[in-house]
């Protein structure tokens, strides 16, 4: 069902006429190929009578995530703009209508595990036997090879091996939640996809790209890893405020509501910021100022700050902050950004009517065209959705539809 969006943009969509195959599961890959159709490629999505588990994922701890269907509302942000076939590729049947599908396909996408694709003949020389011009991409947890090859894994393991656990300075280990690295993930295979595409156009080579969580979640850190493995260094700096220059922090207003602000280099913005929070004196002082002038002594000038910070509203302080080109972002819980009006204006947020979610504004995408359009086409399809419309695309008739149904090949 299409997304009706209140705003509808113009112009054709990038990967019109591209064909995707999807056999996965859960977010990392599945994800890959709805932001394939974000930008118009056409997603067939197959799903085992058994469905997709993430189908049925509607708890983490005590956050129920149950859309009015009882399914998972993550189902939906996986499998948006695709078609659904109920397929048993277990059988000789359905192993037939799956080449069929393969054979139409410009992409085939998983993120089975290695030993499982083989079983299913669904690894890449299975796949460019019956069409060598295909790209084949493969989602895993570790990577295609090493000890970890065939090891299943989840998002919050990606996080685990790769450091991203501590990356905001803490003591104990803490995941970012939810599904950070499964969409940065899905982001990298969309890309790697979008680039096999172009190297096939241009080269005529046709080939396999794999990505993992744990790549995915190292070239996250590029900058963490480069510090640390050239300079000898942890670079996750600690979380304490207290440690930070004022320059770079966070800070509470009157009304509760928290900024950050982040100035480099110091000598540059040290004395504006002074001037403009009502402090100059700072700047005459040897313990505060150096005579560079950059901070001293941050411990103590965020307690004067502190006190600074919490005479006036944030919107009071960003007023200011704005019209002096200080650089302040005020500090947003998720559920404040949907109204925000950065957001808004820029279609970073959409407002549209969702089916069976009534009026709601959702995550637009997030690169501007400047003659083509982008962004999500339909809502996820149920089970088997599209079964009997798909075969009938690949020429079966109606007798053989029936008797297919019948075996449970296709449901």
């Amino acid at each position: 069902m299409k997304i009706d969006y209140r705003q509808q943009d113009t112009g054709p969509l990038p990967l019109e006429g591209i064909k995707v195959v999807e056999y996965g599961v859960f977010h990392a890959g599945p994800g890959g190929g709805a932001i394939l159709g974000d930008l118009g490629a056409e997603i067939i999505k197959i799903e085992a009578a058994g469905g997709d588990p993430e189908r049925y994922w509607t708890s983490v701890g005590a956050l129920d995530m149950s859309a009015p269907n009882g399914e998972s509302l993550m189902y939906e942000v996986s499998n948006r703009n695709k078609t659904n076939i109920c397929l048993d590729i277990k059988t000789e049947a359905g192993r037939e209508i799956l080449h069929r599908l393969v054979k139409g396909a410009d992409v085939f996408l998983t993120n089975l595990r290695k030993t499982t694709k083989t079983r299913l003949e669904v690894d890449y020389p299975s796949i460019s036997r019956i069409n060598p011009k295909i790209i084949h991409a493969s989602v895993s947890g570790y990577g295609p090879e090493g000890p970890l090859e065939d090891i299943g894994a989840f998002d919050p393991l990606g996080q685990a091996c790769s450091g991203l656990m501590f990356v905001t300075g803490t003591e104990f280990p803490a995941p970012m939640n939810l599904g950070i690295l499964d969409q940065a993930t899905a982001i990298a295979l969309s890309h790697a996809i979008i680039t096999a595409l172009l190297v096939r156009e241009r080269q005529g080579i046709s080939q396999e790209v794999q990505v993992s969580l744990y790549g995915t979640a190292l070239w996250l850190q590029h900058p963490n890893l480069m510090l640390s493995n050239a300079l000898g260094i942890n670079p996750c700096i600690s979380s304490d405020r207290s440690q930070h220059s004022p320059l770079r922090n966070v800070f509470c207003c009157k009304d509760g509501e928290w900024v950050m602000c982040t100035h480099h280099p110091d000598e540059k913005y040290w004395d504006r910021f002074c001037r403009v929070l009502g402090k100059p004196e700072l700047l005459e002082d040897p313990d505060y100022t150096d005579v560079k002038g950059r901070p001293l002594n941050n411990a103590a000038l965020n307690r004067i700050f502190d006190g600074v910070f919490a005479t006036r509203t944030r919107e009071e302080w960003m007023t200011d902050f704005m019209a002096n080109g200080l650089m302040f972002a005020p500090i947003q819980k998720v559920a404040d950004v949907e109204k925000d009006p950065q957001a808004l204006l820029n279609q970073y947020i959409r407002p549209c009517h969702y089916p069976g979610l009534g009026e709601l504004n959702i995550p637009g995408y997030p690169v501007h065209f400047g003659k083509s359009r982008a962004g999500i086409q339909s809502s996820a399809p149920q089970k088997g959705e599209h079964t009997e419309r798909i075969m009938q695309d690949l020429g079966y008739p109606a007798d053989a539809i029936a008797k297919l149904k019948k075996e449970g090949v296709i449901c």
